[in-house]
Order: structure tokens, then C-alpha cells, then sequence
């Protein structure tokens, strides 16, 4: 939790949207929950994140605060150190607790249908309506680029949208009309859990035994990351191939500042808050680099040990490729890192040419959007008696809704409050899948929903389920789940309090601006006052209160999670971990998707492993202005950007408590003309 007059920093690259090239900017779809994100993360070429699908329990595959567990399909040998390795050595590795509560894996089982259900779904294929037909022997074709939601994204979006992208691969895997799919990778901009995964989807079709290729003209290590899990991966002869490693970069104006009068006074509670760095600091602090250091680590080493297990080689000669300058294609082929160097019109001819298609004749391409459309009812994949309810909440957090915000890119409490009690008064669903994709955001905002996901815990199972973050204000909601899911590379924690405000009294000197306030109570001028500095009396005010949420967090943090208060001290005092390392500390329960999610949700129902369950989406897109302008806004450069700033400026009353690229902020409103002109320099 934090508080901060002036939003700052923004997170571009290690596990989330905006953590990828730690610039001086709030992350623009997540501002206000717990602590806004450090500006830090610039894998060479990181660029995305991304993470389950919603859909796997409602396929016909099984998607098969307290105990620990790490998911099947998370390879323990890929996890070199033991549960403290991480933070303990430094080393980076991504250790589990060897204690763990053993939990259902969710592994993705091939189902054979019976001669009966082939029948109906090849009647149901053959009345189909117009949208949904597709050729015999078609192929799926899928760009993966940008930004990828974890929310279901209308049909005005132009978005790519994680839970489509996933049951697209999953129809595609029991649809006979589909022989193969064909990606075509361009640079992502998601989190490391969206990309972990899509790649699951991946792998699972593979088990089908029908292709699965990639095309990848940009490859960085997050594209390739991807791609390698394809049967076949091409490029073409001038692709950009940029596997140089992955690098984390911070930014600090604390000496810009100063020069121009500015005087950011920040009270910080946790050694590991790193929350106003960037703005009162002229360099990285040692405990924020010690955390840095092992999130860098965490993900470098995943990537090649993911890499190397897919070669058949060891670690170290990966490393070592990629210490030798890899910018060359032909090398990439010579030593086995792609298949062949192709353009695309020579893989479509190839593909022809596997599936007997005439030269003259044209391939049958489906695409996601129409493939999207297809519904898993035609396929036989819907339904079963027993539900299960999805909510999903990601971006920022903020109490009530403004002219700007949008359901896919923030999580407004009042409305999600809604979703929870009505599912809480419904008797149709058996456990609920609470879908977390946030930095967090305004305190007010967490606390509430917090109260209502413990009420909701009370009635029926609940599981969160993490996608690329989940820190601070997005961790407080997940805390009061039975149980917590995380990916291996889920940014989580974060438990901390920044609080602070701007002294521009030099600034006002030098451009002889002045501001009188007339008050009444010792405190009045606490936060309107930024002509001067704190007094004595108001600075240990501030102190007071800081420690003070700081304890109500953390405090709540190890009721929810049944642990002893010192305990939770611990692994609190706002550090970010990884989800690996939050589940060797009792911060997470389990390792892994959503698929996961849902097999502990029919655990904790009582619904048998083998047995199909309806998965109820909650959270579907509504046409709105905002939505509509959202898609319009994709062929309209920076509008996007004005969008989200004019939802920044709408949001920023009130305590915010949400991780910015690595820290927590608390923001108080302010009425300066020239503060809010400097918060939205500092945000564009």
C-alpha cells in the first residue's frame, strides 16, 4: 500500500505489460491498488506476458491463504535451487517449498469421443451457422503481437485476448476440420505468465498430433521463448534476431528535480519499497537492486533452462550461444535453434503442398478473429452439470468508474463487489475461479473487494489464479482465497506502504508563483500545503500513519494466509517476488495456469477430476463507448495514450495502494495546478 501525490514510473519488462524498459511513466492500465510498479524491467527484447485460458475446464480435456504445491507440468529439475535459493543465494533459481500440499495438476488429457458424440458433433458441424463453418483440412492461422488481455475482448476489439487465444487452440485440437495451425510471432508486449501459458496451449495441441508451426520475422528472447514450443519454427532470411540476453534498467529524475525546486519528501515502511525511487533517489538503492537482481535471474534462468530442455541440451551451452553474439539467421539454423529459413508465402506453398492442396489452388486459412466465433458447442466441448463461476479483474484498481475507464483495463471494485454477491447468492455455481491480472491500485477500493471475495470463501471454494502480476492491491485480493495460484513468473507480494507529497516551495521562488492557505486544525495543510516543506509535527504524522497501514496490510496479509505476524514480516516489507518464490514462503499455494485453477476448484467442490464442468464467464465485455473507442483507437496513434491518461487524471483521489513497476504508491490528491501538470508529464 502506498500513498504519492505525483504518479511516476512505469514497469516495462519482466512480468507485466508495462515491465519492460524502465521508463519514467505509471503503468497505464494498472493505477491504484496497492503500490505502483518501478520502472525497471528491460529484457533485451522482453516484451510480453501472458497466461491462461478460461476455458480449459469447459474443453474436453481435463483441465486436469495456506498449503503449498507446484503444478505437474512445472519440471522440478527446470528448478535448480532449493525454496530459498532465489533470494538466499542470489542465484535466481526458482526453488519450491519441498513441503508441499499435493494439489490436482490440471494436465491437459487427450478425451476420445465415443461413436455416438462424433456423431452429434459432426450433425452439429453440418447445421452450423454461417460464422462457424470451416473447410475441411483448414488451417488456423493466429499473429500473436503487442498487447495481450486477460480478459475476453469483444468483437469491436482489435486487441488479442488471452482466454481466446487459448480456446481457439483447444477447439483447433478436437475440431476435425482443422489439420494444423500456423502462428505468426511478431514482438509481444505481455508478462511472462501469459506467455508460460500460451505455451501450455501450445504444447497441449501438440499432443494431438496435428502441426503446429511458427513464423517469427522479429525474434527476441520472449518470441522464441514461445515459438521453440512449436513443432516447427521458421524465419525469414532477413528476420531481426536480437537473443542477446535480458537486462533490467531504472530510471531516476530525484536530480532533475532538484535542480528545477522540486522536493519529493517520501516516508517508505519495508526496506524493499522502492515506491518514489525514481523521484527522490539519483541511483538505485541496494536493497530495490537486490530485488531486481533476483526477479533478473528468475527469469534468465527459466529461459534457459525451458530453452535448453527443448534442444536437448544443457544450460550452459545455451549460455554460452548466447554469450558468443547471435545475430546471424544462418547460424540460428546451423545450430539448431529453427527449423529452416522461409518466407511466408514459401511456408504457405509448403503447407499446400503437406496438406494436398493444388498449387493453383488456395490454402483455407481460418483466422482468430473468425475462429473465435466458433463456439465449443459445435465441437462437443460445451457443458456439463456441475459450474463453475470465472471472474476476472485486471489492471488498475479504483472504486467507482469514470468517463474513461474500461472493463478490460482496470478493475473497478463497485462492480465487481456486484459480480461477488451475486455469485454468493447464487446456488448454481460450486466454486469460483477469481482470475487476478493487477498491480494494484486504490486501498479503499482492495480492502472492500478483499471483504467480499472472505464472504464469498465462506460460502463456496474460491481460487485465485494469477496472470502476469498480481502485487499489492492485486495481492490483497487474491489473499483472501483458499487457495492462491501463481505462475512460475508471476510478480506477487509486494505487501509495503510509500507515502508522500511534493515541496515545491524552490519552484515557486523561481517562477514567482505564489500560494497562501488559510486553515483551521493542526493538520488541515497536511496535503494542500505543497508551497513548503512538512513541519516536525505533520513529517511524524505521516510517519505514524504510514507505519500504521503498513500494519493493517501486513497484518490482514498473515491472518488471511495463517501464518504468524513475524512470519509474515519476513517476506513482506514490500518485496516483490516471483511466483515460485512466493510459493516457497507461503505467499502462493500452487504453481501454474488456470487449468490448474480449475482442477483445485473441482477438488475443493468435491467434483470428480474425470467429470466435464461448465465454466461461466462473468466478466464478458459489454459494447460501450469506451470499448468502441478503445478499437477505433488501435488505428489512431496515441489515442490510446490520451485515453489512459485522462482515466490516470480521473483516478487519482483518494490512498492508492499498488506496485509501479516494483513499488507501491499512496496518492493523495492534490490541488496544484502545477503538481497535476507535473504528474501528467511524468505519466505521458
Amino acid at each position: 500500500m502506498t500513498k504519492f501525490l505525483i504518479p511516476t514510473q512505469r514497469f516495462n519488462s519482466i512480468n507485466h505489460p508495462h515491465i519492460s524498459t524502465f521508463m519514467l511513466r505509471p503503468l497505464s492500465n494498472f493505477h491504484s491498488a496497492t503500490s505502483p510498479l518501478p520502472s525497471f524491467f528491460t529484457p533485451t527484447k522482453l516484451r510480453g506476458f501472458c497466461t491462461s485460458s478460461p476455458f480449459t475446464g469447459n474443453r474436453r480435456f481435463r483441465s486436469v491463504f495456506s498449503t503449498r504445491a507446484l503444478e505437474n507440468d512445472v519440471d522440478v529439475g527446470e528448478l535448480k535451487g532449493d525454496s530459498g535459493s532465489a533470494s538466499s543465494n542470489g542465484t535466481g533459481d526458482l526453488g519450491v517449498n519441498s513441503l508441499e500440499k499435493e494439489y490436482p495438476s490440471g494436465e491437459f488429457e487427450m478425451e476420445e469421443f465415443n461413436l455416438w458424440r462424433t456423431f452429434l458433433v459432426k450433425v452439429r458441424m453440418l447445421f452450423a451457422l454461417p460464422w462457424e463453418r470451416v473447410k475441411k483440412g483448414s488451417v488456423l492461422s493466429m499473429k500473436l503481437k503487442g498487447q495481450i488481455s486477460d480478459q475476453i475482448t469483444s468483437r469491436f476489439s482489435s486487441g488479442l485476448s488471452l482466454p481466446q487465444i487459448c480456446e481457439n487452440l483447444t477447439k483447433a485440437a478436437y475440431d476435425p476440420r482443422i489439420s494444423g495451425v500456423y502462428l505468426q510471432i511478431e514482438p509481444l508486449n505481455c508478462g511472462w505468465g501469459k506467455i508460460e501459458e500460451i505455451r501450455r496451449h501450445i504444447l497441449n495441441f501438440k499432443k494431438t498430433g496435428k502441426f503446429i508451426l511458427c513464423y517469427v520475422p522479429i525474434c527476441g528472447e520472449r518470441e522464441y521463448y514461445l515459438g521453440c514450443a512449436c513443432g516447427e519454427f521458421y524465419v525469414p532470411p532477413s528476420a531481426y534476431v536480437s537473443l542477446y540476453g535480458i537486462a533490467v534498467q531504472a530510471t531516476f529524475v530525484g536530480g532533475v528535480l532538484e535542480n528545477i525546486g522540486i522536493e519529493p519528501q517520501v516516508q517508505r515502511i519495508g526496506k524493499y519499497k522502492s515506491a518514489g525511487d525514481s523521484i527522490s533517489r539519483k541511483s538505485m538503492s541496494p536493497e530495490n537492486c537486490e530485488v531486481l537482481t533476483v526477479l533478473l535471474d528468475n527469469i534468465y534462468l527459466n529461459w534457459l533452462d525451458i530453452v535448453a530442455s527443448t534442444q536437448g541440451k544443457r544450460r550452459e551451452d545455451i549460455e554460452d550461444f548466447l554469450n558468443s553474439g547471435v545475430f546471424q539467421v544462418q547460424r540460428l539454423k546451423e545450430e539448431g535453434w529453427i527449423t529452416n529459413i522461409m518466407y511466408d508465402d514459401e511456408i504457405i506453398s509448403m503447407l499446400k503442398e503437406r496438406l494436398g492442396v493444388k498449387k493453383e489452388k488456395d490454402l483455407s486459412i481460418v483466422d482468430y478473429k473468425k475462429y473465435s466465433r466458433v463456439r465449443q458447442w459445435t465441437l462437443g466441448l460445451g457443458g456439463g452439470k456441475d459450474r463453475i463461476a470465472i471472474i476476472r479483474a485486471s489492471g488498475s484498481i479504483s472504486r467507482t468508474s469514470s468517463p474513461f475507464s474500461s472493463s478490460s483495463s482496470s478493475i473497478v471494485a463497485e462492480q465487481l463487489i456486484e459480480k461477488i454477491r451475486n455469485v454468493r447468492d447464487s446456488k448454481i455455481y460450486k466454486a469460483v475461479i477469481l482470475r487476478i491480472d493487477s498491480p494494484g491500485g486504490d486501498a479503499l477500493a482492495s480492502d472492500l473487494m478483499w471483504r467480499e471475495i472472505k464472504l464469498l470463501a465462506s460460502s463456496k471454494p474460491v481460487i485465485a489464479s494469477m496472470s502476469d502480476v498480481a502485487a499489492s492491491g492485486g495481492y490483497y485480493m487474491a489473499m483472501a482465497a483458499q487457495t492462491i495460484v501463481a505462475e512460475k513468473l508471476t510478480l506477487t507480494g509486494s505487501i509495503g506502504v510509500v507515502t508522500g507529497k511534493f515541496s515545491l516551495k524552490n519552484l515557486y521562488e523561481k517562477i514567482g508563483f505564489n500560494k497562501e492557505v488559510l486553515s483551521r486544525g493542526k493538520f488541515a495543510e497536511l496535503t494542500s500545503a505543497e508551497q513548503r516543506p512538512f513541519r516536525p509535527d505533520e513529517a511524524e504524522f505521516f510517519a505514524k500513519a504510514a507505519q500504521n497501514s503498513y500494519k493493517q496490510f501486513r497484518d490482514k496479509a498473515a491472518l488471511s494466509r495463517s501464518m504468524a505476524v513475524d512470519q509474515m514480516e519476513e517476506v513482506a516489507q514490500g518485496r516483490v517476488w516471483s511466483g515460485a518464490d512466493a510459493a516457497s514462503r507461503g505467499l502462493v499455494d500452487a504453481v501454474g495456469g488456470l487449468s490448474r485453477a480449475i482442477a483445485i476448484a473441482k477438488e475443493k467442490a468435491n467434483i470428480p477430476q474425470d467429470r466435464q464442468v461448465r465454466l461461466d464467464e462473468l466478466s464478458k465485455p459489454r459494447t460501450s463507448f469506451p470499448s468502441l473507442l478503445a478499437g477505433i483507437g488501435s488505428s489512431l496513434r496515441g489515442l490510446r495514450a490520451i485515453k489512459e491518461i485522462m482515466h490516470e487524471i480521473s483516478q487519482t483521489e483518494g490512498v492508492q495502494t499498488k506496485m509501479d513497476a516494483f513499488f507501491e504508491r499512496n496518492q493523495f490528491s492534490s490541488s496544484s495546478p502545477i503538481v497535476s501538470l507535473i504528474r501528467n508529464i511524468l505519466s505521458s
